[in-house]
């Protein structure tokens, strides 16, 4: 009887999850879709067209150079604190504590950090660059978390079976380990994604609203979270603002979408 009541605990969780996704998705789309026309992708913002166009191509960047830095960084140090360090080493200890409390930090506190140190101390400005090295700050314990976990849950059979067939550690890593866990580490940055896809309080501080086009990683500019935030907050434009979140959560169910068959992909050995 408890197990049945368990089931139908599970099954209601579950539904009610799912609609709840459904809901806002539909919820924004049914909004965003009939506000959205030609002149939101225009190259030139203006007043009038309000275009996101910029802010999508500042978005793009953000990820790619965002991920670029940290999903390297963060998967391997994730390789270190499983496959290399010590089981009862102290130093690993601190370093999951840092993760877990970098984790847990709210994003104004990382865009406050990021305006003070970024914007006013080394680039001197409100930049893309600023912003890129914060969100890079922000997203470095969530790759490693979940990389880590991707790595723990590799069965150790796997390990001793290739090293007693006399392949060495690094091949083990890259041959055995790294496919199994990767649809585990490619979940993680997925979540990256979708922090950065998502943020704007920090890159307020960091990386500014300007509206125009990006020129370098040195000028200002904004994202579509940032976009959406000061088209909704000036009150003039919320129609439009609708149109970006639709776009905003069609680019994150894109990525979503790609990065899974990606992961299915080297998950499978490419077949």
């Amino acid at each position: 009887m408890a197990a049945k009541i368990m089931k139908y605990i599970v099954w209601i969780a579950a539904l009610f999850t799912i609609g709840m996704l459904l809901f806002i998705i539909g919820f924004i789309l049914w909004n965003g879709i009939p506000a959205m026309n030609l002149g939101l992708f225009s190259w030139e913002y203006t007043t009038d067209n309000v275009s996101m166009l910029p802010a999508i191509i500042s978005t793009l960047i953000m990820i790619f150079v965002s991920l670029l830095i940290a999903a390297p960084i963060g998967v391997f140090s994730a390789f270190y604190l499983v496959e290399y360090a010590d089981r009862g080493n102290k130093f690993v200890h601190w370093i999951r504590l840092a993760t877990d409390t970098l984790a847990a930090v709210p994003s104004i506190v990382y865009g406050l950090f990021g305006m003070l140190f970024f914007v006013n101390q080394i680039f001197g400005t409100y930049s893309h660059i600023a912003g890129i090295m914060t969100l890079t700050i922000m997203i470095l314990p969530i790759i490693i978390s979940s990389t880590e976990e991707a790595l723990l849950s590799v069965n150790n059979s796997l390990r001793m079976g290739s090293l007693a067939l006399g392949a060495g550690k690094l091949r083990t890593i890259f041959t055995v380990v790294l496919p199994v866990a990767m649809p585990g580490i490619l979940s993680g940055i997925i979540l990256a994604t979708g922090r950065i896809v998502g943020e704007s309080a920090a890159l307020l501080y960091t990386m500014g609203t300007s509206s125009g086009m990006v020129q370098n990683l040195l000028s200002s500019g904004r994202t579509l979270a940032t976009h959406m935030y000061v088209l909704s907050s000036e009150g003039f434009h919320v129609q439009e603002a609708y149109a970006t979140a639709a776009v905003l959560v069609l680019l994150v169910l894109i990525i979503n979408a790609l990065s899974t068959w990606l992961g299915n992909k080297l998950g499978s050995g490419g077949k």
